[in-house]
């Protein structure tokens, strides 16, 4: 693994009597794209502002770079970038106007060089004089990032930043992250898209405020526990909510016209239902064993068909 940049040590953060953040130990190396997974509410959002020195922890410790996250809150903002969903630059400027004005509030030397490279690298020539309010959702991001960069950060906070973007900017957005990773830079993203979360090089899952699960794409998907059943049935969208109903089964997801089926044993449905089809207004069509992807993972932790203990077991 990569030299840490971010450590958290039993961070945690209560608001009341609730624990919006209980107890989160990791570490996160250097040049490393980690994505933090988890519903709504989960407790992503809390800790980032935590790790970002806008938020005091109620117990334990995070660092970056060496650096207390909350005593060292002023000198750690140098190191780090962040972009949020929401756009927060200055609509009225224009894309080089709030270029040099972040430049300048870190105190960058330069300034003119690093901006028109910055344009350049963002794809945003064509709209170095345009208003910034005026840009596509898409283009927005971007410039979002540029601002976020434009001090050469060691490391990257990226909340659900393609949210709402379409495919081509989604696919713009992540090309340059990693190319920003050559450099070293880690990137610490948040993202409901689980074909985003596949191209992280490290995933952790946080529920309830705990993380149940860290490791790589593949790692995760691994626990599972090996292929999944899908089933070709006819018509699909009935077929969901019969199957569903069925003992053994735990879920069932449509996925391009296919049922994926997650149960304890499979094999033996197949065996089952082989010999004999217990919906009569259904069509079994056929079936086929696939890999699960991190959409599975994310519903087997979400839906808490996944244990933490089950996760570390199958990990080591």
């Amino acid at each position: 693994m990569p030299k840490p940049l971010i450590v958290l040590t039993d961070l945690a953060k209560k608001f009341g009597h609730k624990a919006a953040v209980d107890k989160i130990s990791m570490s996160i190396g250097q040049g490393e794209v980690f994505g933090f997974l988890g519903a709504n509410g989960a407790g992503k959002t809390t800790t980032i502002r935590m790790l970002c020195g806008l938020t005091k922890p109620t117990a334990g410790r995070a660092s970056i770079d060496g650096l207390d996250v909350w005593r060292d809150r002023f000198r750690i903002r140098s190191k780090f970038g962040y972009v949020s969903q929401r756009f927060s630059l200055y609509a009225d400027l224009t894309v080089r106007e709030n270029l040099r004005f972040f430049a300048g509030a870190y105190r960058q030397d330069h300034i003119n060089e690093k901006v028109d490279r910055m344009v350049k690298e963002m794809d945003l020539e064509p709209y170095r004089d345009s208003r910034a309010g005026k840009l596509s959702g898409g283009y927005k991001q971007l410039l979002s990032m540029a601002c976020a960069l434009i001090h050469e950060p060691a490391l990257l906070f990226l909340d659900e930043p393609t949210a709402g973007l379409d495919p081509v900017h989604r696919q713009q957005i992540w090309d340059f992250l990693y190319q920003v990773t050559q450099s070293g830079t880690t990137i610490f993203v948040t993202t409901h898209y689980m074909d985003e979360a596949e191209r992280c090089t490290d995933v952790g899952f946080v529920q309830h405020g705990r993380l149940v699960a860290k490791g790589s794409p593949r790692q995760l998907k691994q626990a599972l526990g090996g292929d999944l059943l899908e089933v070709h049935v006819e018509p699909p969208m009935p077929a969901v909510l019969e199957l569903r109903k069925f003992p053994g089964i735990s879920a069932v997801d449509l996925r391009s016209g296919r049922l994926r089926i997650h149960a304890a044993d499979p094999q033996a449905l197949v065996d089952q239902w082989q010999q004999y089809w217990p919906f009569p207004g259904l069509k079994f069509l056929g079936y086929s064993w696939v890999e699960p992807d991190m959409e599975d993972v994310f519903n087997a932790y979400a839906q808490g068909r996944h244990s933490p203990n089950q996760v570390q077991a199958a990990l080591k």
